[in-house]
């Protein structure tokens, strides 16, 4: 059976010679894989461009009753970006949050509401031509949202990390540690409130920022394990500096 779809691609690997499987949120179908025939050929050049992370796609797609890999039968890009590929920061911001996604969304069944926040967040940020630094906090705070666990306030997510790395029996972070929580709790206060006036210092805060997020979502979702991605996004955050 054929299915008419659009589709967020997350990652794929390489298969045999020519072929690739690739990973896609769907919009009616939820988190699907595909084998993907001849798009690493020679010509016609620049199909696999298609499937970077994030690329929208229209889709007509194959389905199988018991699921599981599946095949595409056709396959077009549905939105151009016009910065994402053309701008390291957001090209690592893009692979970091897809890394992200990819780990956490897994289901196969349709989440118009989801896939909705996706495709518009991921447009708006190709759009925004400055002001994006703080995107990748906002979006895996409101992604939180989407899967169950978000936080209306920032002490929420601080105390969870804070007792999540505490020694055994201890009340958590004490001395200038506990400070440095407090001063996380300003800004993710800020950042579910009014992210736009959000006053982020500088990119070291906005890596310790990340990295308390991320700990945050491992204590949610079992064997997340490790963003491999973050080290790249890091770099690029430690140039803001």
């Amino acid at each position: 059976m054929l299915i008419k779809t659009r589709g967020i691609v997350l990652n794929y690997i390489k298969y045999r010679e020519t072929s690739i499987i690739a990973r896609v949120y769907t919009e009616r179908l939820g988190l699907q894989t595909y084998i993907v025939n001849g798009v690493r050929k020679a010509k016609p050049p620049g199909r696999i461009a298609l499937f970077q992370p994030f690329t929208m796609l229209d889709l007509v797609a194959y389905t199988a009753r018991q699921g599981g890999i599946t095949r595409l039968s056709e396959f077009r890009c549905s939105e151009s970006f016009s910065s994402i590929p053309f701008d390291m920061r957001k090209s690592s911001v893009v692979l970091f949050l897809s890394e992200v996604v990819g780990r956490t969304v897994l289901e196969e069944e349709e989440n118009e509401p989801l896939f909705n926040f996706l495709h518009d967040s991921i447009l708006a940020f190709d759009q925004q031509q400055e002001g994006f630094e703080n995107f990748a906090l906002v979006f895996l705070l409101q992604l939180a949202m989407y899967l169950g666990f978000g936080a209306e306030t920032g002490e929420e997510i601080t105390s969870q990390v804070a007792f999540s790395s505490s020694v055994p029996g201890g009340a958590g972070p004490t001395g200038p540690a506990a400070l440095r929580f407090r001063e996380f709790d300003k800004h993710f206060d800020e950042l579910l409130r009014d992210p736009a006036s959000a006053t982020i210092p500088n990119g070291r805060v906005r890596r310790e920022l990340i990295n308390v997020l991320i700990r945050y979502y491992q204590l949610h979702i079992e064997k997340l394990g490790d963003i491999r991605s973050l080290d790249v996004l890091s770099e690029v955050l430690a140039e803001s500096e």
